[in-house]
């Protein structure tokens, strides 16, 4: 049974959807001005994990996710650049594409842009002004927020502490500080669309109450986004929702924690903010995507190098595991002995690998705990790695059903979005990356180990060892076993 914290009460509940099996959810999505960062990989793998695991649970799920191709922020970068809005507007689409394909999203059900949505924008703040939600202050339109019941609801917040606490844009116009704009008036050289109250734009907050309720209908069964987002974002949001339809606007709020560099919040004051490309180059996608999801959503996370170290050679292992199972496929093996013969280490460890999928389903359950759920697959990995042992491989009754548990890592890891390469391709992709980081070319690599190789057929070892040397010295480890030289990067 799925719980899910719910930040508008405060507390888990059971999920339960308006319509039987079928499941309306919305996040808020990017401003589309530059590359994304690290706090945005967050924030779209957490809810692409929630869509995919919905689905999972049998719903037929609608996932709507928006882009907001015109603000404030666009309009001044295209100004930087010397260059229209509407061309800095379809450049970081296409990035902000790039990106999360490259992270192994699953496309949203619908991806909508607000420009595409300023009639219905524009429909719904004359139905809010009808009502009495909303006033016109020379060619502006605000939202009255006294006229609300129960505004701050979702942030928990007096009318005090949010006046205080909130990034409120001084205007005379306005009755009260904490009125937000539903309408701008155009400004000389600013992108323009004819309305009622004469040439403007739409605020920020109205996109998303429009575009959730033309994809998912009034009452939505699952809001989200950043924690930032909470005040004023979706209060502003609850508010005229609720007041255009006198429904409840959504059942659940999600909201995932902060990422902070290094220990210090993100921000562009402090120039640390870090792209999810940058990144990239480093390290493999799938990795940035298993520190996110080591910690639970709800969570802050400190995104440092250690820290990203430690989750490189997590999966390194993962991937080590379904190598060795790769491996043994179509090997010849002993004949299935009798369950009394079997040691009791063995035993345990098929026991083990049986309680999995319930293990997992059940970290799930409780608030989508991918942390919990990884550290399954951990445990998963290491009764795996004991049954591929010796003792496990004398036997043979583990390897029978190696292959069902093998497809673990594929079924269960695709819930994650993990575990989706080739081992051979992931290992050779991450190699590349390190390459790349430390500026050696794999050609040069391979040709010194050639002439190690040589040198020790001859039996110069002086010679061999001193290759060895300068190996290390450019962070190469040498192996040599059974099976040839193998290297690897320290």
């Amino acid at each position: 049974m799925l719980r899910i914290y719910n930040t508008l009460s405060g507390k888990k509940e059971v999920f339960k959807p308006l319509r039987a099996k079928k499941v309306g959810m919305y996040a808020c999505g990017v401003t589309v001005y530059d590359f994304c960062h690290i706090g945005h990989a967050r924030s779209t793998v957490v809810f692409d994990v929630i869509f995919r695991y919905l689905r999972f649970l049998g719903y037929e799920v609608t996932y709507v996710r928006n882009i907001t191709d015109v603000d404030d922020k666009i309009i001044k970068k295209a100004d930087a650049e010397g260059v229209t809005w509407e061309e800095i507007a379809h450049r970081y689409i296409g990035e902000f594409s790039i990106d999360m394909e490259a992270l192994g999203l699953e496309k949203p059900t619908h991806e909508p842009k607000a420009t595409d949505h300023i009639g219905e924008m524009i429909r719904m703040v004359e139905g809010l002004m009808k009502k009495g939600y909303a006033y016109q202050a020379d060619g502006d339109v605000f939202f009255s927020v006294e006229k609300i019941k129960g505004y701050g609801k979702l942030s928990k917040r007096s009318p005090e502490q949010m006046e205080a606490g909130a990034r409120v844009e001084i205007d005379e116009k306005k009755r009260n500080p904490l009125d937000f704009a539903l309408w701008k008036a155009s400004k000389p050289g600013e992108p323009s669309w004819d309305s009622p109250w004469g040439k403007g734009r739409p605020g920020w907050h109205i996109e998303c109450s429009v575009m959730s309720q033309e994809y998912l209908g009034e009452t939505l069964d699952i809001h989200g986004g950043g924690k930032d987002l909470i005040f004023p974002h979706h209060e502003n949001e609850i508010a005229q929702s609720e007041g255009a339809t006198g429904k409840p606007f959504a059942r659940f709020w999600i909201h995932n924690g902060f990422v902070n560099i290094n220990r210090e919040k993100m921000s562009k004051s402090l120039g640390n903010i870090l792209t999810i490309r940058e990144i990239f180059n480093r390290y493999h996608p799938e990795i940035i995507r298993l520190f996110l999801l080591s910690h639970h959503y709800r969570s802050p996370v400190d995104f440092s190098d250690r820290n990203l170290v430690e989750a490189k050679m997590g999966m390194d292992r993962f991937y080590s595991t379904r190598k060795r199972m790769d491996e043994l496929e179509g090997k010849e093996l002993a004949p299935q002995e009798g369950k009394e013969n079997l040691e009791e280490g063995v035993l345990k460890a098929i026991e083990e690998v049986k309680a999995f999928p319930g293990r997992f389903q059940e970290a799930m359950d409780d608030d989508f705990n991918t942390a919990l759920a990884l550290g399954h697959f951990h445990d998963l990995a290491r009764n795996l790695n004991a049954l591929m042992g010796g003792e496990g491989l004398r036997h043979g009754i583990p390897l029978n059903f190696l292959a069902s548990a093998g497809d673990y890592f594929r079924r269960f890891g695709d819930i994650l979005g993990l575990f989706q390469c080739a081992p051979k391709h992931y290992f050779e992709e991450q190699r590349r990356r390190e390459l790349s980081r430390i500026q050696i070319d794999e050609h040069e690599i391979n040709r010194m180990i050639r002439e190690r190789q040589e040198a020790r057929r001859q039996r110069d070892w002086k010679r061999a060892d001193e290759i060895r040397e300068s190996l290390a010295s450019m962070d190469i480890a040498v192996e040599d076993g059974p099976n040839g030289t193998t290297w690897r990067i320290k």
